[in-house]
């Protein structure tokens, strides 16, 4: 087999760990992603290292933490990543949909760049027309979106769920599939290559064509109970966060602070009718990447950049640190070059699949790099799990009501801390792996002393990541 695959990385935005059937989640309807499990490696405990898009990609193609790179929020800037080493290796690199760097169309190390963003923009760039906003114009039409939703009478109470009204093939995943399906059957097979697919679903508006939520109304769907008693001692901030939701539409989502169990379910509904549409377009991505010979020598990796919360918490979308944010599927499917149908537990980070990226190609990721190579776990050499995984998210237009926050988990423990605030999150999540019971302020003697080790933690990360990066940007600039 050759040494430089092909390497396929597909991202949807805003897609929970459980959303793929062959994971445990028999509800979904995912036959494209359940075969990349049982023919691939999958990581089941990989997080995120931030709670909102860019930052998220930014360190995940970097390599780096947020308050390294210095992407903490949407619209900072950010310019650069490892796909340039690959570019100057000789791979021919694409990117195919949402990458959410900023400004979004700067070259990233791309040979060829096709933009779709955000399905409902506004805090950057509203006026930015990306490729799936000219092809709306080409047919004379204009995308469905906050303005238009609006006018609804259900507006308000929706939670985000909406049918997608215009032609089928200009819905944003059925655009992005296509131009991807597109590119790889027109362009001549010239190896090795570095494709990546980003899908902006199932990120909110929820809006698939009825004929997909259709299938997900009729069915039993899990939602999480939410108590009064596990929203009074969400922290200050938390609490604020889901006022802001209620009063400003953030991505067309009105967050209902009471909704009701059918409004809950309609919402779910559409939101996994999504996922199982982006699955049917996975899939014939598949199909032609195997019809050009790409799949020949090819790694095909899938994940997402965070979760949603979709109402579990008392909470809209993103700007948490429940696992139902930074839990992500990760999996690397390579017939032949892994082993397949397995499920690795060990806790990693989002972007530790860059440095093993790199490997794949026969580079050298650079040395002061804050991921962790997932290589050896992929090959069965020696590979350690982490001990901690780590995430941030700063104060932005949306996570209003403290300046920073960041979360340390172990594979037991989550601590939530928020910088000068007295009150944080503590779960132990052995006995509540719902995150359910915060126990910040318990005075249970293992509790606080569970709390003390990984405030600790966290404040030994943030000043060897300080000590190890202090000249990166200096250079990197």
């Amino acid at each position: 087999m050759a040494a430089r695959p092909n390497i396929i990385f597909i991202i949807t935005d805003q897609q929970r760990f459980d959303t793929i059937a062959e994971l445990g989640f028999p509800y979904m309807e995912t036959p494209h992603l359940d075969r990349l499990v049982r023919e691939g490696t999958t990581f089941t405990n990989c997080h995120v290292t931030a709670a909102s898009c860019a930052p998220s990609r930014a360190s995940l193609f970097t390599g780096y933490y947020p308050h390294t790179t210095g992407v903490l929020k949407n619209a900072d800037t950010w310019q650069h990543s490892w796909v340039e080493l690959l570019n100057q290796s000789g791979y021919r690199c694409v990117n195919i949909g949402k990458m959410h760097t900023y400004p979004y169309h700067t070259p990233m190390g791309f040979h060829e760049r096709y933009v779709v963003e955000n399905k409902d923009r506004y805090l950057e760039e509203r006026y930015y027309f990306d490729e799936w906003d000219k092809a709306l114009r080409a047919r004379g039409l204009v995308k469905q979106q906050r303005e238009f939703y609006r006018e609804r009478d259900d507006y308000r109470t929706a939670l985000g769920a909406f049918d997608w009204e215009l032609p089928e093939e200009l819905q944003s995943d059925m655009f992005v599939g296509d131009l991807a399906k597109w590119w790889i059957e027109t362009y001549p097979v010239t190896q090795p290559l570095f494709l990546q697919i980003g899908f902006p679903g199932p990120h909110p508006p929820y809006d698939p064509p009825r004929r997909y939520a259709e299938r997900y109304l009729e069915k039993d769907l899990p939602l999480l109970e939410v108590t009064q008693e596990e929203l009074d001692k969400q922290p200050p901030a938390l609490q604020e966060l889901r006022q802001h939701n209620n009063e400003i539409d953030h991505d067309s989502v009105v967050l209902d602070l009471n909704p009701t169990q059918e409004q809950r379910h309609r919402q779910r509904a559409y939101y996994l009718a999504n996922v199982t549409m982006i699955d049917e377009k996975i899939g014939e991505i598949l199909q032609s990447l195997e019809d050009r010979g790409y799949l020949e020598n090819s790694v095909v990796i899938f994940t997402s950049d965070h979760g949603d919360c979709l109402t579990d918490h008392g909470h809209s979308q993103k700007w948490t640190m429940y696992d139902t944010i930074t839990r992500m599927p990760m999996i690397v499917w390579a017939p032949g070059r892994f082993e397949g149908n397995r499920r690795i537990d060990g806790l990693c980070s989002q972007f530790d699949i860059g440095p093993a990226i790199l490997e794949l190609a026969s580079i050298k990721p650079p040395e002061n790099l804050e991921a962790r190579s997932l290589l050896p776990a992929l090959t069965g050499g020696n590979w350690q799990p982490r001990d901690y995984v780590f995430a941030e998210q700063v104060r932005d237009g949306i996570l209003t009501g403290c300046e920073f926050m960041t979360m340390v988990r172990s594979h037991n423990w989550k601590l939530v801390h928020f910088l000068d605030e007295p009150d944080g999150q503590l779960f132990d999540l052995n006995s509540d792996p719902d995150e359910v019971n915060n126990l910040w302020d318990s005075g249970h003697t293992e509790h606080q002393a569970r709390k003390q080790e990984l405030l600790d933690t966290l404040r030994e990360w943030r000043i060897r990541s300080q000590l190890s990066t202090a000249n990166l940007w200096a250079d990197f600039r």
